[in-house]
């Protein structure tokens, strides 16, 4: 019995692997761009869901979130506590935050999820409160995250090439 040449052949040649390369440094920076794409379309969507919800809530309290104390073991004024809390609980018509709501605590919750959306570049979830009226990212920025101004309600994400978003 004699076996063939191109039988005992299993492997790929010289040329194959090459075209296979050649093939995948095209193809894969494509998927990376389309990838940055994505995270870039979520950050425009979170920014506009939260600037959403800051404005509904200044429209029935006359404040920004965080502008006026929570109350109670909610978070102070300024505090990233109190920002949350105000955005994700009941309020009062004077911003007191509660998890149940009555009579007085009919307003909100102006987030569906009890925490606050992560920026969608670098995966954090924390805010900044900015009190000055002057909202920019200062040399510690690029940490992620987002950073708001309770004295103008201008949110932004607290990453440097993004926040002219």
């Amino acid at each position: 019995m004699m076996i063939s040449r191109s039988r005992l052949q299993a492997g790929f040649t010289l040329v194959e692997l090459l075209i296979v390369g050649v093939l995948a440094a095209i193809a894969i920076p494509q998927f990376s761009a389309s990838t940055d794409d994505s995270k870039v379309a979520a950050l425009d969507s979170s920014l506009s869901n939260l600037r959403t919800a800051i404005e509904l809530y200044y429209q029935q309290h006359g404040a920004y979130p965080s502008a006026v104390a929570a109350g109670g073991a909610f978070g102070a004024i300024n505090t990233e506590a109190a920002f949350r809390d105000q955005l994700t609980n009941y309020t009062s018509a004077a911003g007191a935050a509660s998890t149940t709501k009555d009579t007085t605590y009919k307003y909100g919750p102006y987030l569906k999820k009890a925490t606050l959306p992560a920026d969608p570049i670098n995966g954090v979830a924390t805010v900044e409160i900015i009190t000055t009226g002057t909202l920019g990212m200062t040399a510690s920025g690029s940490t992620g995250g987002w950073k708001f101004d309770n004295k103008t309600g201008q949110l932004i994400v607290n990453i440097t090439a993004y926040q002219a978003r």
